[in-house]
């Protein structure tokens, strides 16, 4: 079973926390340092590691502050180089290069958006299963089996966003960026859910999602329980 805990889940800020037994894994820092803390019970040693996906404030704001006390951080070295940050808290990754943390597997492959080198990643415990988590891309190119849990980004439908007349810059950056409902399921239906318990929909628009909607759409499409983050 996935013990997750949603600390942000927007534009305004993505922290998550998987916890498998003693460890814990937290992805994403788009948060203040404080909350993060809180949640962890300030027991900052059961921490493993935490991933960042890319550079953007929403996902990296704390990730200096983590560092400068103890966190150590794992991102493509893309995403340290439009921090700015180094040190040896500052692990560089890189797609399809398979690395241990604790008790927790991770497997990075690329992502698609407007960022320096952006990540999504497989986790893998043996408390939890294999989890799959992509945010901020508009498209993935690979295909996965065994898959436990998936964590995908479901920002937007293109219906809304037409429906909501944006200024064609904005719209176009949208659909270079960021996960539609309509990709999202092509994805899952391109990929194998036989194992798949559930499926997690995160980092929605304020104004361009319908969270009701697209929970009814992606349970339809993939017969099993779906919740919102």
């Amino acid at each position: 079973m996935l013990n997750l805990t949603v600390l942000g889940s927007s534009s305004k800020g993505n922290c998550y926390i998987i916890t498998a037994g003693a460890e814990k894994l937290v992805i994403e820092c788009g948060i203040k340092y404080a909350p993060i803390m809180t949640a962890l019970d300030f027991r900052a040693e059961n921490v493993k590691g935490v991933l960042i996906s890319h550079e953007h404030k929403d996902h990296s704001a704390s990730a200096a502050k983590l560092a400068a006390k103890g966190f150590n951080l794992y991102a493509s070295a893309g995403t340290f180089e439009a921090l700015g940050l180094t040190g040896h808290r500052a692990h560089r990754i890189a797609s399809e290069q398979q690395f241990t943390v604790g008790g927790f597997t991770i497997l990075p492959f690329a992502a698609e958006h407007d960022a320096k080198e952006p990540l999504g990643f497989i986790i893998y415990h043996a408390l939890i299963g294999k989890l799959l988590f992509a945010t901020d891309t508009y498209y993935i190119s690979y295909k996965f089996s065994g898959l436990n849990y998936i964590m995908v980004e479901c920002n937007f439908s293109r219906e809304i966003v037409q429906n909501n007349h944006l200024d064609k810059v904005v719209e176009n950056r949208l659909y270079k960026s960021h996960f539609s409902l309509e990709n999202v399921k092509k994805f899952l239906a391109a990929n194998d859910l036989s194992k798949c318990e559930c499926i997690y929909l995160i980092h929605l628009s304020d104004g361009n999602s319908d969270a009701k909607l697209f929970k009814s759409e992606v349970e339809k499409l993939a017969g099993i329980p779906v919740e919102i983050c």
